[in-house]
């Protein structure tokens, strides 16, 4: 299923290795700008890892010096002659490619170098982690084109917050990965990416699969800030629930056993599984 799947692929190549699944953005001469065919093969692949039982972590990160461009011009052209129904239509697989990337399954670890425009921004928003070189530059430039940064939005307020929202979707600036840092865009500054996120995925390894996922279950419902009675139920009824399942269950006595647990010994051993997308 996965060589299939991957084998006709144009502009997405993916490996897995070791419980790592990696989706690399591979249009090095477009500088990884994203049109339609693009988002479908992002979209096909997020869904085929999401159900992978093999993997276990998703790294996004991107071949060449640049991690996007954000939207290619040619697509942007095409849009521009489109009606209002197929500019929605448009809209909603971009919406979709960003809605299944924040609601992967799985922890996912962004790896940033050089320009990240657009819509690359508001990937690197969806991912749990995110880590930069320091030549990586962010910018908003939507409205320089009398766009907007719609659809997103969502993901880039939960991110920068409200006011620091307004700034840079207003004054399409570029901002360095020190002012990413600052405004919780990523997380660390390494020159190093691969080295960087070596530590964070061995640590991700180590944890229980379902408590993972989980946990990145309880932080959406938990997005608005509301703490009331339906809040209360909701999370007790979660560790209640987590305490009686199998793994909960092998978490704790493995813990009481002084061993590790069985899903550590389960992992998939040093053999690697390469699928690269068609070039």
């Amino acid at each position: 299923m996965t060589t299939q799947l991957i084998e006709n692929f144009t502009y997405i190549s993916c490996q897995l290795s070791n419980g790592v699944g990696q989706m690399i953005l591979n249009r090095t001469d477009k500088h990884n700008a994203f049109d339609e065919v693009m988002i479908t093969e992002m979209i096909q692949t997020l869904d085929h890892f999401a159900t992978n039982d093999q993997c276990q972590i998703l790294v996004l990160k991107a071949n060449g010096k640049n991690f996007s461009a954000g939207a290619d011009l040619n697509w942007m052209r095409k849009q521009a002659k489109m009606d209002f129904e197929q500019n929605l239509g448009d809209a909603n697989e971009l919406a979709k490619l960003m809605s299944t990337l924040d609601k992967f399954p799985k922890p996912t670890i962004a790896l940033v170098q050089g320009a990240a425009f657009g819509g690359a921004l508001g990937l690197i928003c969806c991912c749990d982690i995110a880590i930069a070189n320091e030549r990586a530059s962010f910018c908003l430039s939507e409205v320089k084109l009398g766009l907007i940064p719609a659809v997103i939005s969502p993901y880039v307020v939960r991110a920068m917050g409200q006011r620091a929202s307004r700034r840079y979707m207003l004054t399409a600036e570029r901002f360095t990965a020190e002012k990413a840092l600052e405004l919780q865009v990523i997380h660390e500054i390494n020159d190093d990416l691969e080295a960087a996120a070596e530590p964070i995925i061995q640590a991700l390894l180590a944890n229980s699969p379902q408590g993972m996922t989980w946990v990145k279950t309880l932080l959406s419902r938990l997005e608005d800030g509301v703490i009331d009675d339906a809040t209360l139920d909701y999370t007790s009824e979660c560790i209640a629930r987590i305490r009686v399942s199998n793994e909960g269950q092998e978490g704790l006595n493995a813990f009481f056993d002084k061993r590790k647990p069985n899903w550590i010994s389960a992992q998939i051993d040093s053999k690697n599984i390469s699928v690269q997308g068609a070039k």
